[in-house]
């Protein structure tokens, strides 16, 4: 009995372990990705859209909060990679990882649902788990940073903000995608994989005009937008949205279409103001499709339901041989 307890302990460690290596390998690989596009804002270099917080919060929603060391782990992974630690290592990671902590406990205490199929996830995960959790990192990784001397105090301001609607852009692009990938379960038909095809290429060739052409013709990527959402509800949306935004990051990036001509910190406020209307919009509008998809399909049902039961009634009268009882006229007072 010992030995099988033993072993059991055995594997729950092995398996706490591997689960913590992958959440941090997961969490490294996101931020250098998201480390390709750079903008400077008062000296200071941050990403747009910060991957590793949309990962971090995913895997807690899905595995727990147990995997939280996994993300300390990456965070710490990924500043080593960057450059030498220095005394600002320890504040960086306390933020870090409890940013996407606070983000799951505001979002478990609202009683929010992976799927994402009501309003009040969508809501719930823009406000809750992005615009106020995400609050913590950037307040405590800009004060880490000045106090060890790596930015001026009167630059907190700017830098606070590009830091933090960079790591809600995380939460609210990369978060919702991950949550689809996870909950997938069924292949799409023959028919429905041409309409993605036809999807991806409308999107690939309008996003990249949008975002890359001169005429500043950004408002070009909401059509495919809608349509991906309405055809595919939040797998289609954020996805799309994902795309369009590295696309537009691509661009503010090199400093070309919508980009151009611009000073650094308006190229941070016109990248990021586009970035959170477009998240908004496909959180919002899949959240609002899937909420009424289900409803129309609880009413199917109920009304499925309700016809066999009718059915059966109506079988088992006519197997008796009695007719359903009719109601009388009623007689009113008097006798009339």
């Amino acid at each position: 009995m010992a030995g099988v307890v033993g072993n059991q302990e055995l594997h729950r460690t092995a398996f706490l372990a591997l689960r913590t290596l992958a959440v941090a390998t997961c969490y490294f690989a996101a931020g250098r990705l998201g480390l390709l596009c750079r903008l400077t804002v008062q000296g200071a270099v941050f990403t747009p859209v910060y991957p590793s917080t949309g990962v971090a919060l995913a895997c807690l929603l899905v595995f727990g909060l147990g995997c939280w060391p996994g993300v300390s782990l990456g965070a710490l992974f990924l500043v080593l990679s960057i450059g030498p630690p220095g005394p600002d290592l320890v504040g960086i990671l306390v933020g870090s990882t409890a940013a996407p902590v606070c983000a799951f406990l505001l979002l478990r205490r609202a009683g929010f649902r992976t799927d994402l199929g009501r309003l009040r996830d969508g809501l719930a995960l823009v406000f809750l788990g992005a615009l106020a959790a995400m609050l913590v990192s950037s307040t405590v990784d800009v004060v880490a940073l000045i106090l060890a001397g790596k930015l001026e105090a009167t630059h907190f301001w700017p830098i606070w903000l590009a830091w933090w609607v960079g790591d809600a852009m995380g939460v609210l692009l990369v978060t919702p995608v991950l949550l689809v990938l996870f909950e997938a379960r069924r292949p799409l038909s023959t028919a429905r994989w041409k309409e993605v095809l036809a999807l991806a290429v409308v999107a690939v060739v309008l996003v990249t005009l949008a975002t890359h052409s001169s005429l500043s013709a950004l408002f070009l990527a909401y059509p495919v937008l809608i349509w991906a959402a309405l055809r595919f509800r939040l797998a289609g949306s954020t996805l799309c949205a994902l795309f369009t935004s590295v696309m537009a990051a691509v661009a503010a990036t090199d400093g070309v279409g919508a980009f151009a001509r611009l000073s650094p910190v308006q190229v941070m406020v016109k990248l990021q103001l586009f970035n959170g209307s477009l998240a908004l919009t496909a959180l919002l509008l899949s959240a609002v499709i899937t909420e009424q998809h289900n409803t129309r399909r609880s009413v199917a049902e109920a009304c499925k339901e309700l016809a066999e039961a009718l059915e059966h009634l109506t079988a088992h009268e006519s197997a008796t041989g009695r007719a359903p009882p009719r109601a009388e006229p009623r007689r009113e007072r008097g006798g009339r």
